[in-house]
């Protein structure tokens, strides 16, 4: 839709503008930036760069579940790799309350 590609185009344009005002490049090197300078470039035209970043931005949250399943499947056939888990967990968090 018209509204997030615009959306986007604005959060590119800001990502944009961080990268030429930081002095330490490699701090903030993430895809987004690489195809920022792709661009620069000449590589990829501002309409590349906006697709790519429209693109990871829709497909996250599918990967993201599916990930998630086959991670929380895995956990429940190996049960002492669940054990190690919640006790490095109780380790980190102490008597803290886990919270979503």
């Amino acid at each position: 839709s018209k509204d997030l590609k615009g959306a986007m185009e604005i959060l590119i344009e800001q990502k944009r503008q961080k990268l030429s005002t930081v002095e330490k490049l490699d701090e903030h090197m993430d895809f987004a930036s690489q195809l920022i300078f792709a661009q620069n470039r000449g590589d990829l035209t501002a309409e590349n760069v906006n697709q790519c970043v429209l693109e990871m931005m829709i497909a996250a949250p599918d990967t993201l579940s599916v990930t998630l399943f086959f991670m929380l499947i895995l956990i429940a056939e190996h049960p002492t790799v669940e054990e190690e888990m919640m006790r490095e967990i109780e380790t980190v968090m102490g008597k803290q309350e886990l919270r979503s």
